[in-house]
């Protein structure tokens, strides 16, 4: 629903201009438009209106910088490209309390939610069932965004009531076992998603094989893909002499490199053992882990363990501007996943922009990636498979050449962030045109109430109306 705002005209002063008095707002399913007086004529007989357009208004709820981020990161650069398109409030945590009078005021055209498993997303939750919009899905399982929100905040017959209302088939016995702190990889079991989908106006992922798996599952909620985007970065032969100086790499050694927050989901243990193995056939491999550690505790003994601590370095999280430098001094990038959440990696597809030969997990959303892209690992015969690549792309510069080059226009083709705004200009508009949804009759309390009854309480004390909380 589109406002359109009318100006009425109020009594003419004596020399006969037209003015404008107060606003009404209607609705319209009609392009955003704004209808004013003429007020270029003498007579105010002759007094008309004028259509003048103006852009979507849009709500757009993501973490943002200086939030540690990569979506928060992604946001801030499609948002630059979207402002010519649109008229779009930003509503990050520290600002995310405004939407709700604004709204009231002047309701927007279509309000934009960014999901993710990351804390920085948990605000979004106490909006998204009751103002329904456009739900960007970054990580299509988000039981770990939930059950770490939901289990942390004690509220135990909440996080009960949505995993019952997601997964009404599930076994009852996994919610106690999940609510007395034993959680953990099974949660990638179920997704803990369809209340996102099932109160939408609209959804989209980043894949399109997950997009038809999803269509097929909720089939009466539009579901669409959209491009994710990385800005390039410049990793060139300058960048990348000063880099391996400073990280103290010479030429001959061969750096392997995986980034992102290191996590036992990125197949650390196994790169370990890939990367002792090569040393032990005469190798020059040193391993580069570019993201913060803080949530594998392990890491320090594991180094130890395998036998290649002087060959690690863990460097921390880095900024944008130190992490062009952190793939300049990469010669190939170990981009694995598993277990999955469905997510498309934006730290591969930086590793890509970059023109780094690339390895990643073979998995059924990423089945489309041609080979010439990447090489794909396969996780029944994972060891064995790393191990081969790892050596057969560092002892043959050929072919880390051939994976760069075509890494590169593969992103270059399909995921920069001109490509992104691109599908989103189009999906923002589809959206909005979509009707609002009514809420599941069974959607568990703590999305439909709206913690007005205190207050109301309160005022009727003191015979106090209250109606705009209605």
């Amino acid at each position: 629903m589109e406002d359109v705002s009318v100006w009425l005209v109020n009594d003419f002063p004596s020399q006969g201009s037209c003015y404008r008095s107060r606003q009404s707002t209607v609705h319209s399913r009609q392009p955003s438009r704004q209808l004013a007086v003429d007020r270029t004529v003498d007579n105010p007989v002759n007094c008309r209106l004028l259509t003048v357009d103006y852009p979507f208004r849009i709500a757009w709820f993501s973490p943002l910088p200086p939030v540690r981020s990569g979506i928060a990161d992604v946001n801030a650069e499609l948002l630059r490209r979207l402002d010519a398109a649109f008229s779009i409030d930003r509503y990050d945590e520290p600002r995310a309390h405004d939407f709700i009078w604004r709204h009231l005021r002047a309701p927007y055209d279509l309000v934009v939610y960014q999901l993710g498993n990351a804390s920085c997303h948990d605000f979004i939750w106490a909006y998204l069932a009751r103002f329904p919009g456009l739900a960007v899905v970054h990580d299509p399982t988000l039981h770990h965004a939930r059950a770490r929100m939901l289990l942390g905040q004690r509220r135990f017959d909440d996080y009960r009531r949505e995993f019952w209302f997601d997964h009404p088939d599930a076994s009852r016995d996994f919610v106690e076992y999940a609510v007395e702190g034993l959680g953990g990889p099974i949660y990638y079991f179920w997704s803990m998603l369809p209340v996102v989908i099932k109160t939408a106006r609209a959804v989209a992922v980043h894949n399109e094989r997950v997009a038809a798996d999803l269509r097929d599952e909720f089939p009466r909620t539009p579901i669409e893909a959209i491009h994710l985007g990385t800005s390039r970065v410049e990793a060139g032969a300058a960048t990348r002499a000063a880099a391996r100086g400073a990280l103290g790499y010479d030429e001959a050694a061969i750096v392997f490199a995986a980034f992102g927050k290191v996590t036992s989901e990125k197949r650390i243990g196994p790169i370990l053992r890939a990367v002792a193995a090569l040393v032990g056939r005469g190798v020059n491999a040193r391993l580069l882990l570019v993201g913060d550690a803080s949530d594998y505790p392990s890491l320090h003994d594991e180094l130890i363990g395998h036998g290649v601590a002087d060959r690690v370095l863990v460097s921390g999280f880095v900024d944008d501007d130190a992490l062009a430098g952190h793939l300049a001094a990469a010669d190939v990038c170990v981009c694995l996943r598993w277990p999955t959440a469905r997510e498309t990696s934006a730290s591969w597809l930086q590793c890509l922009s970059a023109s780094r030969p690339t390895i990643i997990s073979d998995l059924a959303h990423t089945a489309d990636v041609p080979a010439t892209v990447a090489i794909r690992i396969d996780l029944l015969d994972e060891d064995e498979a790393l191990r081969g690549a790892m050596h057969r792309l560092a002892t043959d510069a050929g072919l880390r050449d051939d994976l760069a080059r075509a890494g590169h226009a593969y992103w270059a083709a399909n995921h920069t962030i001109d490509v992104m705004a691109d599908d989103y200009r189009r999906i923002i508009r589809q959206a909005a045109a979509l009707p609002i949804p009514a809420p599941p009759p069974d959607l568990p309390p703590h999305f439909t109430d709206d913690y007005s009854g205190m207050a109301r309480s309160v005022a009727s004390q003191f015979g106090v109306p209250i109606e705009f909380l209605d």
